[in-house]
């Protein structure tokens, strides 16, 4: 007999299957989370307006990763109810903001039922030049001491992981307590920072906004925006001088500017202070010594090429960096010398892959780091879909001093023929590890000789890397090689972002690869098979005692030909060069 109550009079087809919900579908957010999430938006969006709002206004969609940080700096860790309720503070799916809270790997992402990381985590870096300092000795200590203390309550609570290049190789090894960086680490000083609190980044002595203006810093850019200088000019002279691209890429500098140009506005530009090559730390170098000098650079090309914003990237691994370049950036803003363009410095999250172009802008977007396909080229089709200059810190850092003391300056400076002045991270088995400011065309025997002061006692030349991990692996017969752009491809290398790790009869260059293959494997965004299973299988062949010498070539071929971008394609160059250079120590 039909029923007559009325809910059940005219259902939907299907509806009498299906009872009503007491509780929403769906995850739902705890009263307390929302309330922890939205004070903590309100905070930051307080401080960042000289007259705040009564009430939060949207939260854009690219502040997402901005908005994990916050969550995590204050939390120690970003907990499922935290993450739903940014989810609801944001209007985007829950699947959304946890993808990419989970691709960044500084996001410390607690799920349900899980237990919070500890109170202390100190990350040992174990690439390359922090191998050859001592890492896996400094690893094993570290676990001893933390397991075998007498005092149960010192080292308690205390997390040792690794981690890779934190881009202080010249002073290797090095850990990360907190954001404090410890250089030259030993178990004792890292256990000490502990003990003491010192967690937080320690800012270097460098060139201030009045000292750098007293030295005659801003005269060019205020020239410029006077209208005392024609952008077409500035071209001609970067072009003359034969800047080009100093992140790895090589592209010439003045063109790139040309061809933003040419396209219709709005511009933006895009500064990528992300450098996680193993061996690579020049800009972390000069941004804290002297900043301005870059910060000059970008703004005269923010001016040259018309854009209306200017996003630095800045790696989370250089929070002095970060923190210098926010309160130095305040002075040049209220000195008036940043009215023509916006300056936004957006926080990675610990992904090496957003030291690739597109994967940078997609993570300022806020979104997870994955390289875009081309075309549309950046340039064309960029940041939020608008025609976008990428530089490097160390491209923009030199424009100034370009334009003031000429192209000849600049172009004059090579050996054997090359043009310019380069930065050389040097580190590894030498006397003197660090940013050499040498010529281009150098050579590895005269980089190591003339500025490093030789190789280090009772070790010889064996190997090189001339441009960090994923540029080769060259042998000392081949040291005398002009190190310079498009000067080592016949050797299967090359330069990139000049990252010259130094090795000795002591290294095993079949070690050397794999540490680099398992930098490689790590960090791959995993979007294009390839290069996700392709280092993955490689490290695992490369473990064994007998190198499967012929399915390790047919993997290179097959990550070179078919990964997306430079991380797979270039992540078999220290199995080919191994290979080809040092069969003896297979």
């Amino acid at each position: 007999m039909a029923s007559s109550h009325p809910s059940t009079s005219r259902r939907h087809p299907g509806g009498s299957r299906k009872k009503s919900r007491a509780i929403p579908k769906g995850r739902q957010v705890e009263a307390e989370a929302r309330a922890q999430v939205t004070a903590l938006l309100r905070e930051s969006f307080e401080q960042s307006q000289s007259h705040p709002e009564q009430s939060l206004p949207p939260l854009p969609r690219d502040m997402l990763i901005e908005y994990l940080h916050l969550i995590q700096d204050r939390y120690g860790c970003l907990s499922a109810a935290h993450l739903a309720a940014l989810a609801e503070g944001m209007k985007l799916s829950m699947t959304e903001v946890y993808e990419v809270a989970t691709f960044y790997a500084h996001f410390e992402v607690v799920k349900e039922g899980e237990a919070a990381p500890p109170r202390h985590t100190i990350r040992v870096c174990d690439s390359i030049a922090c191998q050859l300092a001592g890492a896996e000795q400094l690893l094993t200590e570290l676990k001893t001491a933390t397991q075998t203390n007498s005092d149960p309550d010192s080292n308690s609570n205390i997390r040792i992981v690794r981690a890779p290049c934190m881009g202080r190789c010249e002073t290797a090894p090095v850990a990360e307590v907190g954001h404090f960086h410890a250089t030259h680490a030993t178990a004792e000083s890292l256990l000490a920072a502990v003990a003491t609190q010192r967690m937080h980044a320690e800012i270097p002595d460098f060139i201030d906004f009045a000292q750098y203006q007293k030295a005659g810093g801003y005269q060019l850019l205020a020239a410029c925006l006077a209208g005392k200088r024609r952008a077409e000019d500035l071209i001609a002279t970067l072009d003359a001088a034969g800047l080009r691209g100093l992140g790895g890429a090589g592209f010439a500098a003045g063109r790139k500017w040309s061809i933003v140009r040419a396209y219709p506005g709005p511009r933006l530009m895009a500064v990528n202070a992300d450098e996680g090559e193993p061996g690579t730390f020049k800009d972390r170098f000069y941004l804290e010594s002297d900043p301005h000098r870059f910060m000059e650079g970008m703004l005269i090309a923010a001016w040259a090429v018309a854009t209306e914003q200017c996003y630095l990237y800045v790696r989370d691994e250089y929070p002095a960096v970060r923190a210098i370049l926010q309160a130095e950036l305040k002075k040049v803003q209220s000195a008036g010398l940043a009215k023509h363009t916006e300056c936004i410095i957006r926080r990675g999250a610990g992904a090496y892959i957003c030291g690739e172009e597109s994967a940078m802008i997609e993570s300022i977007e806020g979104k997870r780091g994955l390289p875009r396909n081309r075309p549309p080229y950046v340039a064309e089709v960029g940041l939020f879909g608008k025609p976008t200059v990428a530089h490097n810190v160390e491209t923009l850092y030199w424009v100034r001093d370009i334009v003031e003391k000429g192209a000849p300056w600049f172009a004059d400076a090579g050996r054997r023929g090359r043009k310019g002045w380069r930065s050389y991270s040097v580190s590894g088995r030498v006397n003197q590890p660090g940013v050499k400011f040498a010529p281009a065309g150098i050579s590895a025997t005269e980089l190591i000789d003339e500025y490093c002061g030789g190789m280090q006692a009772g070790h010889t030349l064996k190997g090189y890397l001339p441009g960090g991990a994923s540029g080769g692996i060259l042998p000392a017969t081949l040291a005398d090689l002009p190190l310079d752009f498009d000067t080592l491809q016949e050797y299967d290398c090359f330069i990139g972002s000049a990252a010259v790790v130094v090795f000795s009869q002591h290294d095993n260059m079949k070690q050397v690869a794999l540490n680099l293959l398992r930098f490689f494997r790590d960090e791959s965004c995993g979007q294009c098979t390839p290069c996700r299973v392709g280092t993955e299988k490689a490290v695992m062949l490369m473990e064994k005692p007998q190198w499967n010498t012929a399915l390790l070539q047919d993997l290179n071929t097959v990550m070179a030909d078919a990964s997306i971008c430079g991380l797979g394609q270039a992540a078999g160059n220290p199995i080919h060069c191994v290979l080809k250079y040092f069969p003896e120590d297979l």
